[in-house]
């Protein structure tokens, strides 16, 4: 509420009249009347008085707040949307302006307005204006000195896509280092750069090292559930997450060793011998494209360090010796074909 929003509500609660409020501050009534309607605000030296007559802090005088809630900024920034619909976008701007005026630590309102204002812009085609530019952007850069990791990377984010709009790649690479180098965003945005620049071999080698790495997290992720669902003994689920393992593996052009192997603990908490034939000797049949991914088209433009043939080698002997020395397969043995299997 404005100031004389907050002199009226709390006169009238009082029951008194602007002629007696006006008289205990040696005031004239028009002076209160022009407060009240918000044409003319009351000297500094008032304040106190007046907060003192009136029963309340100086803090609810002036409708001082310290923060806003995330429900009270979620308001704000829907009272923006429908104002965008209802009034001329410079309107807006303005009365957004008043806001972030009126609670200027409040990051996350900064952050929602200065978004608001420019998709606003984009949406209803507003030509270029250099004051929305200077004020979307001082937005943008003053919340990068944030004390908070999320709020700068969300202003980091904001600025690329800013600067990538505008065509201009090495400013809005700048932007890049307020990501974790850890960060797969931070590597897709750079491929973005290096897509629009024209570096299409790069940006290519880029896309292709980011489905690299996912595939390795969501392989663990997969399989972590598939393991938890067998521990829990609820053979049915870990079945449901073998089989998602398998097709992330065909999807990201892992071999077919892999699609074999992610069923091979689960066969053996069943103990099906027919199942476990199967993917055991899939597994042997398909040693060799255990480390075939480096010729897979999905990573053409990928540049693998050279696997040493003896090392492959020593990696399907031990694979081989696993299989015969593993107890988890105790139930096979006696199994002509897992016998034959062995020997070969």
């Amino acid at each position: 509420m404005k100031l004389g929003e907050v002199i009226r509500k709390h006169r009238k609660a009082k029951e008194m009249t602007q002629e007696e409020m006006a008289r205990r501050l040696g005031v004239t009534a028009p002076a209160v009347n022009k407060w009240e309607n918000g044409n003319a605000m009351p000297d500094i030296t008032l304040l106190a008085p007046i907060a003192r007559l009136l029963e309340v802090s100086l803090n609810e005088l002036l409708s001082f707040r310290e923060k806003l809630t995330v429900q009270e900024i979620r308001e704000l920034v829907q009272k923006a949307d429908r104002k965008f619909s209802e009034e001329p976008y410079d309107a807006v701007f303005c009365w957004v302006k008043e806001q972030i005026q009126m609670y200027p630590n409040c990051e996350a309102l900064i952050h929602s307005f200065a978004l608001e204002l420019d998709g606003q812009r984009l949406m209803q085609g507003i030509p270029e204006n250099e004051e929305y530019d200077t004020f979307i952007l001082r937005c943008y850069e003053r919340l990068l000195k944030s004390n908070d990791e999320v709020m700068r990377t969300a202003a980091a984010d904001s600025l690329y896509g800013y600067y990538l709009r505008k065509e201009q790649y090495e400013k809005a690479e700048e932007y890049l280092s307020y990501f974790s180098m850890q960060s797969p965003e931070r590597k897709r945005k750079q491929a973005v750069l290096y897509e629009k620049a024209g570096n299409l071999e790069k940006a290519c080698q880029t896309y292709e090292e980011i489905l690299f790495s996912d595939y390795q997290i969501l392989s663990a992720v997969l399989n972590s559930l598939f393991i938890m669902q067998l521990k829990g003994n609820n053979l049915e689920k870990a079945r449901y997450y073998a089989e998602k393992k398998k097709d992330l593996a065909r999807v990201f052009e892992m071999g077919e060793y892999s699609t074999y192997a992610a069923d091979l603990e689960l066969v053996q908490a069943e103990q099906d011998r027919d199942k476990t034939i199967e993917c055991v000797q899939g597994m042997i049949n398909h040693l060799d494209s255990l480390y075939a991914f480096p010729d897979a088209p999905l990573y053409s433009h990928m540049t693998f360090q050279k696997i040493d043939p003896e090392f492959v080698e020593k990696i399907r002997k031990s694979i081989l010796e696993g299989f015969r020395s593993d107890e988890s397969f105790a139930y096979m043995i006696g199994d002509p074909r897992w016998e034959q299997l062995m020997e070969e």
